[in-house]
């Protein structure tokens, strides 16, 4: 729920905060004191689009906190969609600035975000319903989603989602099997060719670099030999000098003999003998390289065709021989399947028909759990206008066949008539913003306890009604209530009187420059408030009296 609402420099609001609660919380306030302005404010942080003119003047920016606590299942993986999360208490925090120069800036709980994801996470969040933002009423496409939520299971829509996304993942796969005669001749030329080539070259994981590396080896032979020729001189020595390992043999045969007389030097000649026969060692090995570095001419000249021929294939198959070789593999399946298409398309024919059969069963299951839930939804609905003083206007819900859809095979949309004898026609084309309102308020109570979101916002629902109707409404939107918080923008004693917690909006002017202030009322002020709407500027003791009246009246309403 929306718990705190900070605004600053929005129009002729210059600070204030509000402290929401749960239940029922409604505005009230002269006109044009900045009850708008509030809900102008919650839209900004919904994402809606706003005007550099929300500035207030002499002001550079407009600054908007929301924080929402208690957040439901849904806003929180909408949230974990976009990679936020909710603070340890479980609350998220919406921050927007407004510049004078048209820019904006979003942050989630203290990340920067784009005003698109924040209209993607404010549609969880709350839900505003009022001359204007009745949006859900107006989209046909929405409509089905309030059936669903009233008789169709969460599990036989999940069960159906998942068959339809099996006979399309079907269809595309047998789509691309739909190619005529010509073109079916033309990939199977194609695709052997490429296969003989690519079969023809014998291709051989890791044969590149094993030919690099002889082919290194046998432009650089000379330069191999002087470098293992120098070595073995510097070993061996020449006739004109000793080498190194004549040198060691002395030294070690010397101190062999000196053991004998001087014991201590055992280990110092232990050493040097081993070093000794490490040279040893190295001489037979660079006599073993030296005997491997002749080569036929003709070796060379056919590592070079190689290398040459797999450079080529490399340039149409994809560089490297590993990649070739994916490449042979892939155009030998491509081959196969297209040389196989009757029977493959035969068979997944069958496995289409037999998806499509299960998909069409269980969206016709869907239907006719729609149909009920439609039925029993239009009879609540008109029940609960009837009881908000609207009898005349008849609520119907249209299902016409339609092809299959993520949604099953159902179009649905709501249709009314508001004058006795009239033909029901889309809600859109009808009703005004008032009965939208009212409208929307009937739904909710019938959809009390099944919907996700847990802030609704009803901006002058008390258009165009009074007296008993007023009283009704405000009992709706009390019993709403119970199951989410409500807040509610009203000129209307009656609905006001029914408030958990009761907020008023006041203009003031103070050195030239006009205010709007927010303040929560107690028992007292409640009740000045009330007289004041009831009776305008003069407040009589009656009025004060009456406004008592409706205050324990509608305590009374909401213990029983």
């Amino acid at each position: 729920m929306l718990s705190q609402l900070y605004i600053e420099n929005i129009a002729v609001i210059e600070k204030t905060g509000i402290d929401f609660h749960p239940g029922l919380n409604v505005l009230t306030g002269e006109t044009g004191a900045g009850k708008s302005i509030v809900i102008d404010s919650i839209n900004a942080i919904l994402g809606e689009r706003t005007s550099r003119e929300l500035v207030r003047t002499g002001a550079h920016s407009a600054f908007v906190t929301a924080v929402f606590s208690d957040l439901g299942e849904q806003a929180v993986h909408k949230l974990a969609e976009f990679g936020y999360a909710p603070e340890e208490d479980g609350s998220v925090m919406i921050q927007r600035e407004i510049h004078t120069d048209g820019k904006t800036v979003c942050r989630i709980n203290g990340r920067p975000a784009t005003v698109s994801v924040l209209k993607e996470i404010g549609v969880v969040l709350i839900s505003i319903h009022g001359q204007h933002e009745s949006y859900d009423l107006l989209s046909p496409d929405l409509h089905i989603r309030y059936i669903d939520r009233m008789g169709v299971s969460e599990a036989l829509l999940s069960e159906y989602r998942a068959a339809f996304s099996n006979m399309q993942h079907i269809k595309s796969a047998l789509d691309a099997f739909d190619m005529d005669e010509a073109q079916k001749a033309r990939q199977i030329d194609l695709l052997t060719y490429q296969v003989n080539e690519l079969e023809a070259a014998g291709l051989r994981a890791g044969e590149q670099e094993e030919l690099n590396k002889t082919r290194t080896r046998y432009l650089n032979s000379e330069k191999i030999a002087s470098a293992i020729h120098t070595a073995q001189s510097a070993l061996n020595g020449e006739e004109s000098f000793d080498g190194a390992l004549s040198a060691v043999v002395s030294a070690s045969d010397a101190l062999s003999e000196t053991e004998k007389y001087l014991p201590e030097i055992h280990e110092l000649s232990e050493r040097i003998k081993n070093i000794r026969y490490d040279l040893e060692d190295c001489g037979e090995e660079l006599r073993g390289f030296s005997s491997e570095l002749e080569y036929d001419p003709a070796d060379l000249e056919r590592i070079e065709d190689r290398l040459d021929v797999l450079y080529r294939l490399g340039l149409k198959y994809g560089g490297s021989v590993e990649n070739m070789i994916g490449f042979l593999e892939t155009s030998k399946a491509q081959l196969e399947d297209i040389q196989l298409s009757d029977e493959k398309i035969l068979q997944m024919t069958k496995e289409y028909q037999k998806a499509k059969a299960e998909a069409e069963r269980l969206a016709k299951k869907i239907s006719g759990c729609r149909r009920e839930a439609a039925r029993a939804f239009t009879k609540r609905v008109k029940e609960e206008l009837r009881f908000l003083d609207m009898p005349n206007i008849d609520f119907q819900v249209q299902q016409e066949d339609c092809p299959l859809n993520p949604f099953g095979c159902d179009k649905l949309q709501f249709l009314i008539s508001v004058n006795a004898g009239e033909p029901a026609k889309p809600i859109a084309k009808i009703a005004s913003g008032g009965e939208l309102s009212r409208i929307m308020l009937s739904i909710k109570t019938v959809l009390a306890g099944k919907d996700d979101i847990d802030t609704l916002i009803f901006d002058e629902v008390d258009t165009g009604i009074s007296g008993s109707a007023a009283q009704k409404v405000g009992l709706k939107l009390h019993e709403v209530a119970g199951h989410r918080q409500v807040i509610c923008v009203t000129h209307l004693a009656q609905i006001a009187a029914l408030a958990d917690t009761q907020f008023l909006i006041k203009k003031q002017v103070r050195e030239n420059r006009t205010f709007t202030d927010v303040a929560e009322l107690d028992y007292e002020g409640r009740k000045q408030e009330l007289a004041r709407i009831m009776g305008g500027a003069q407040i009589t003791p009656l009025l004060l009296e009456n406004a008592a009246e409706m205050l324990r009246l509608a305590k009374k309403h909401g213990s029983s």
